[in-house]
């Protein structure tokens, strides 16, 4: 039996992927009668028994657009995915066979009554997701990276858990102030969203934690370390304790990335990796978070084939400092071979390098992670931080 699972034309810029756009093909042949479940593949997009195989092993189509990531934007409409028995042995490359069967199933991320709620007050620019019921509910200030725009999916599966979510923009929004290839709000843009956040009548105000990925790792510790706010508990994935760029001053503008360009390395593609623009040694010493004055629970996951950021000379700066000032008890570490930087919710599809930008000119940038292992790694993190949340929010 083969597997094969690939998706066609899919344009990550997209709000709304149909069936024709998102399209999962499975080909096998005829005299086998197969279960995901129990049958093994022997070939094809992955090998072994893997029941959600052919979601997490979706790859672009050959001879599609460089650079496909697969993303959800629109997380009021569901991923319709259609799987086709097809005639014989084939791979992806061969032309089409004749479809004997095919089946369509849906990806939602809001369950049903969950409450979306655009946020667009004192600045702001982000998505309030409220789960079903009365409430209060506890909460988490949802951060993602530099990657910029208003990524919403991860709250929507929070909210679809119990807990108020409020996904926040900070850079790349046409809403937000320009240039969009600027961090152009300061540390009181994030203390205002923390806020908003907690004294909402939905919220419980004393169970607010804060996740961040990449670049709003950063971010988040900074927001625990070096301000007024009290975070119930940090969830941090593959990102740096500092930067070669801060929040902006009042009348500064700093560009994408400052200075740290002269940390881009590539491959031998020209995709380029920002792996050593965040190691702790080459950071603006200014930027550096206090880890020390760390007061909630914090969880570090982190991939060991990130090639995006340093995470696992970070994961042990941050162990020796929390040790050295008598802090350990704080730090829940997690790591996982082979994954690579978009440790995202499970079954996720995994991009190893991805288009980053267009202006002034096409850059691919890269991930990390291959592909099982890394499936692996976002399911069994995805339970470990409903854990962490669960210990540290429903107190």
């Amino acid at each position: 039996m083969f597997m094969y699972s690939v998706y066609r034309g899919c344009n990550f810029e997209k709000s709304y992927y149909s069936s024709h756009l998102c399209r999962q093909v499975v080909t096998f042949s005829l005299y086998v009668t197969s279960t995901v479940a129990r049958d093994h593949s022997v070939g094809g997009s992955y090998l072994g028994c893997e029941p959600m195989g052919l979601f997490w092993g979706l790859q672009p189509a050959p001879g599609a657009r460089e650079g496909l990531r697969l993303r959800k934007k629109n997380v009021e409409t569901p991923f319709v995915v259609v799987m086709s028995l097809l005639e014989g042995h084939v791979s992806p490359s061969e032309g089409q066979s004749t479809e004997l069967a095919a089946v369509a199933t849906e990806r939602w991320y809001m369950a049903p009554g969950v409450r979306r709620i655009e946020i667009r007050q004192n600045g702001l620019v982000g998505t309030l997701f409220l789960p079903t019921g009365p409430g209060p509910f506890p909460a988490m200030l949802d951060l993602w990276g530099m990657g910029g725009g208003l990524v919403e999916y991860r709250s929507a599966l929070f909210a679809s858990r119990g807990y108020a979510s409020l996904s926040l923009a900070y850079i790349g929004h046409k809403e937000l102030p320009g240039p969009q290839n600027r961090l152009n709000v300061d540390d009181s843009y994030f203390n205002s969203a923390f806020h908003l956040l907690q004294n909402h009548d939905q919220v419980c105000g004393d169970r607010v934690g804060i996740i961040g990925l990449s670049f709003g790792v950063f971010l988040t510790l900074r927001i625990a370390t070096q301000t007024s706010l009290k975070p119930s508990c940090l969830i941090c994935i593959n990102g740096p304790i500092g930067s070669t760029i801060s929040p902006r001053k009042t009348g500064d503008t700093t560009g994408l990335f400052g200075s740290g360009d002269k940390y881009w390395t590539y491959d031998d593609q020209g995709h380029v990796s920002f792996r050593d623009m965040s190691l702790p040694a080459n950071l603006s010493p200014e930027t550096k978070v206090k880890l020390e004055h760390l007061s909630c629970p914090l969880m570090y996951i982190l991939g060991e084939d990130d090639l995006s950021s340093s995470s696992i000379e970070t994961a042990d700066v941050i162990e020796e400092t929390l040790r050295a000032a008598g802090k350990s008890q704080l730090l829940t570490r997690l790591s996982y071979p082979g994954a690579g930087h978009l440790i995202e919710p499970p079954y996720t599809p995994n991009a190893r390098a991805s288009l980053w930008t267009v202006k002034p000119k096409k850059q691919i940038t890269l991930w990390g992670g291959h592909l099982a292992p890394h499936a692996a790694a976002q399911e069994h993190a995805w339970k470990k931080i409903l854990d962490f949340m669960e210990s540290n929010l429903r107190r």
